[in-house]
């Protein structure tokens, strides 16, 4: 069962997958889901995150806070740059600006955990970078949009405000207290949270599609690429500067995963609720199958390369023993003769 569970789980693009393009050739399958569906759903991925965590994680987060610095800052000023260029270059309609704009000034997304631990990174930072993230969300967020999408339409900025904190602050902390209070009732309740994550996400994005899908395929190939820069670059960068500070693989890996990944189910409940446009959250619900679709491969990518230098590295181990062993019975024999 166990087994199964983690093969659900790890399933994750797959599942997004599917459910987005069956949403294209059936939206009324996934219609139905909207409105406070869509925002309970958001709370399940949140409790669910919120009960990975413990005080612990924080107090680890205080001892080497610098890649957590690293990757906030990272997360909340290249991303939101990143966006506001890429809808500005592409010269993408309005509302596909805004949702763009919106998505890049997200956290990091929960699915990042499960793409960092595929990719051999480091967890723990992981999840620490999260849950930062999606804390400072409520208020950067909100500010962020505000200063880059204002000018393009209004932005009600304490609106989105008390909307993040809603989906965002209530789940993720009661998720902690209950772990604090209850610890051997959640540690049973566990392995089956995220895949309860995973469909949750994956039917905010169906909803998405399907309420979208005329405007998706008539201008999606505009769109398409616009998201997709945002993605790549943010995988591309959050790798590339971690290196250049001289980050370990490990760490660097985790970084491009939390920057590459948005929370792109935040950033579609808080279109649909902020924008009269529908057609704002559209870039987040394609949003979510790019970043899975780009972390699934560069998970891949790492753990094939980690995997290599691990089996690289045991060779040289062996070959270092045998030489050894070889040099200590060569030693011998010459102190026989002697």
């Amino acid at each position: 069962m166990p087994h199964l569970l983690a093969k659900l789980i790890n399933a994750f693009p797959l599942w997004v997958l599917a459910f987005s393009i069956t949403a294209l050739i059936q939206p009324p399958w996934f219609t139905w889901f909207k409105g406070p569906l869509i925002v309970a759903a958001l709370a399940v991925i949140m409790l669910g995150m919120g009960l990975t965590l413990t005080f612990d994680d924080f107090r680890r987060m205080a001892r080497n806070p610098k890649p957590v610095v690293f990757g906030f800052i990272a997360q909340f000023a290249m991303m939101p740059l990143l966006g506001w260029g890429i809808a500005t270059l592409l010269k993408l309609d309005t509302p596909f600006a805004v949702g763009l704009i919106l998505v890049a000034c997200c956290p990091g997304g929960t699915a990042s955990n499960l793409v960092t631990f595929l990719a051999r990174g480091d967890v723990a930072l992981s999840v620490v970078m999260t849950t930062c993230t999606t804390l400072a969300a409520i208020i950067m967020t909100p500010l962020l949009t505000q200063l880059f999408a204002g000018k393009l339409v209004h932005v009600d900025a304490w609106g989105l405000l008390w909307s993040t904190a809603q989906v965002v602050l209530l789940p993720v902390t009661a998720g902690v207290i209950l772990n604090q209070l209850f610890p051997r009732t959640i540690a049973k309740v566990i392995p089956a949270a995220p895949l309860a994550s995973v469909l949750a996400c994956s039917m905010i994005i169906g909803a998405i599609v399907g309420q979208s899908s005329e405007a998706i395929r008539t201008s999606g190939g505009m769109l398409l690429l616009g998201v997709f820069l945002l993605h790549a670059g943010g995988f591309g960068l959050g790798y590339g500067f971690s290196r250049l500070v001289r980050y370990s693989p490990a760490i660097a890996r985790t970084i491009s995963i939390e920057v590459g990944m948005q929370n792109s189910g935040l950033g579609v409940v808080l279109a649909r609720g902020h924008f009269p446009d529908p057609l704002t959250a559209v870039p987040g619900a394609i949003s979510a199958v790019c970043h899975s679709v780009l972390g699934s491969i560069f998970a891949g990518l790492w753990r094939l390369s980690s995997d290599r230098r691990e089996a690289a590295q045991n060779k040289e181990r062996v070959l270092r023993a045998e030489q050894s062993v070889h040099s200590n019975s060569a030693e011998e024999v010459t102190t026989d003769k002697h």
